[in-house]
């Protein structure tokens, strides 16, 4: 097959990212971003050969009318990238244990996403409407699942079931499911190039770091613990959510403060974590600014998301038992070098020393290790989901 193009769609709940990809080199044809669904300035901003575009997309339009505009308004002056095409990839965030891998879409495929909704209510949903407005737009094209839950299924049951009735699991699929799975592939399997290892003798530690963020513990290539759980809840402080807490504040929230349950979920991932600790924003650049002028709020709130994060790194060597580094990756992870330094001198115990110029350097893109020679190995390595996806349709419109 001599075409390997692939369309690669992620669609949040009001936002819609795109791009146009070699898979077999993660060459980026095209890039772009259509957001502000549902509201009156919809628009959409994309990049093509270096040059940056912008439009509005009309008063209260959604993912439709995005994935219209890119077939009719910027695919229709590229016809020989259209004609290259091979498939459409969509990432997917929750599969539950259905899929345990990508799969090509079909209608039982988009009832299983349909099932797993309550598993990720801000997104599956979103999904399905991307996916059946790219079945309309481009329907003699082969449209791909890609999940995020997929890479962590090979997780023991040690690790994924919780210490709940296990009728709960048996019966209702209550357990850890883990998330940013696309991701934590990548850059483990990238760290294992970087390191000069087989990927099949290769244990890391990756911390996704983003306004959501994730630890997977990697043995061998396969992912054998992970922050996250049954939801993208679980885990680390993030951006507005809280990650793990003592579930009896829920019930004292309720009960003794009046809280509704609905009230409790938006506090819990929409008004928490950095935003709520510091008071002041979820963005990490605005804590980072804050934490430097003084900012108590700002202050505690990087503290704790440096402690909590530097907790898990060092309890996923339990099932590693060898660690051959760590890798920070996404938008936190790849530019905050004062977040990587202060995690890793929590890390004492293991004797990380960090290089200041090597950690000033790996940041806005750029990877590298950021410990000095000698020390046990901490590295940034850009993350690239996109590119997974497009692997993953190549192989499989390939059989």
């Amino acid at each position: 097959m001599s075409n390997t193009l692939v369309l690669v769609l992620n669609c949040g709940s009001s936002s819609l990212k795109f791009a146009i990809l070699d898979a077999t080199n993660g060459d980026e044809k095209i890039s772009g971003l259509a957001e502000c669904f549902g509201l009156e300035n919809a628009r959409i901003k994309w990049k093509l050969s270096g040059e940056k575009h912008e439009a509005s997309l009309g008063a209260f339009s959604a993912h439709r009318e995005a994935v219209e505009f890119i077939v009719n308004k910027i695919l229709v002056n590229e016809p020989e990238l259209k004609a290259q095409l091979i498939a459409i990839g969509h990432r997917i965030v929750h599969g539950g244990e259905k899929f345990t891998h990508s799969v090509i879409i079909d209608n039982a495929v988009l009832k299983g996403i349909e099932d797993c909704a309550s598993l990720a209510p801000l997104h599956n949903p979103a999904h399905l409407i991307g996916i059946r407005a790219a079945q309309a737009s481009f329907p003699a094209l082969p449209q791909v699942a890609v999940f995020d839950t997929a890479f962590h299924q090979s997780m023991p049951d040690r690790a994924y079931v919780y210490a709940l009735p296990y009728k709960l699991y048996r019966e209702h699929g209550i357990r850890r499911y883990g998330m940013h799975g696309t991701s934590h592939l990548f850059v483990s399997r990238e760290a294992a190039k970087a390191l000069s290892k087989d990927i099949n003798d290769t244990n890391v530690i990756c911390a996704h770091l983003g306004n959501g963020a994730s630890v997977t513990a990697v043995k061998g290539g396969k992912s054998v613990d992970t922050s996250m759980g049954l939801t993208p809840l679980e885990g680390l402080v993030m951006g507005t959510r809280c990650g793990d807490l003592d579930p009896s504040i829920i019930y004292h929230l309720v009960h003794q403060l009046g809280y509704t349950l609905d009230e409790v979920n938006n506090l819990m991932n929409k008004q928490s974590g950095l935003l709520g600790i510091s008071e002041l924003t979820n963005d990490c650049r605005g804590i980072e600014e804050g934490y430097a002028e003084g900012h108590k709020g700002a202050t505690l709130a990087l503290e704790i998301f440096c402690y909590r994060l530097a907790k898990y790194i060092a309890s996923y060597t339990v099932p590693l038992g060898r660690l051959d580094a760590i890798v920070f990756t996404g938008g936190i992870g790849e530019n905050s070098d004062l977040i990587r330094e202060k995690v890793l001198k929590l890390l004492e115990i293991f004797n990380f020393d960090v290089d200041s110029e090597r950690n000033k350097a790996a940041r806005f893109g750029k990877q590298g290790v950021i410990t000095k020679d000698g020390s046990p190995i901490a590295m940034v390595i850009p993350t690239n989901e996109e590119w997974v996806i497009a692997e993953d349709s190549l192989r499989l419109v390939s059989k």
